[in-house]
């Protein structure tokens, strides 16, 4: 188990690092530029994760291999970014994967350091956002989870059924993988038939 975390979380970083750099290709700019928004997307919400569970160390200065997978994802978008021919869609589809990961994951750390359930779904929920609010706003474009379509309630029930599974034996072994695959889905099917949930209307009584 604690292998195939391992894997999904440097998994997790490269899809948000891939989609910052995207963002970064959308304005043309220049690779260091790049690597700079792959590695804040990707390691952004998880380092503030971190600090407010005070865990003894934030895990990408504990384990530099996150650093290295993020430069890694970015220059590989910059010399293949070119051959998607629209780059906004491969954008979200990148981070409905990332979301999808790191919701579960942030719930998963923060689980592990004794944190109240209600508590570790919130860490899992900004885990899985904070960094692409970070480049969206680095890049004064409208926050991906501030779009029509759902986007933090694919991250809360990624989160709050991994919360649930974990707790059964039946189900403890499946909750990573079926935690992920919920939240994708969901996401998924809100990019794919725009999904929406209800807005407050002015004057609603």
């Amino acid at each position: 188990m604690a292998n195939a975390i391992y894997t999904f979380d440097l998994l997790g970083v490269a899809v948000f690092a891939i989609s910052g750099a995207l963002a970064a290709a959308e304005r043309r700019m220049d690779i260091l530029t790049f690597i700079l928004f792959g590695t804040i997307t990707g390691i952004g919400g998880g380092t503030l994760r971190d600090l407010l569970l005070n865990t003894d160390r934030v895990f990408w200065i504990h384990d530099p291999s996150y650093i290295w997978v993020c430069i890694g994802a970015s220059v590989a978008t910059w010399f293949f970014a070119h051959h998607f021919d629209s780059r906004r869609r491969v954008l979200l589809w990148a981070d409905a994967l990332g979301l999808a990961l790191f919701c579960v994951l942030g719930t998963q750390k923060a689980l592990a350091w004794d944190a109240p359930a209600i508590v570790a779904i919130g860490m899992g929920m900004m885990t899985a956002s904070f960094g692409s609010l970070i480049r969206d706003s680095l890049l004064n474009r409208p926050p991906v989870l501030l779009g029509p379509e759902i986007y933090v309630t694919a991250a809360l029930l990624g989160a709050a059924s991994f919360t649930l599974l974990q707790q059964f034996p039946e189900t403890a072994t499946l909750a990573l993988p079926l935690s992920m695959t919920a939240a994708f889905a969901l996401r998924a099917g809100a990019l794919l038939f725009d999904l929406r949930l209800p807005k407050y209307r002015a004057g609603q009584e």
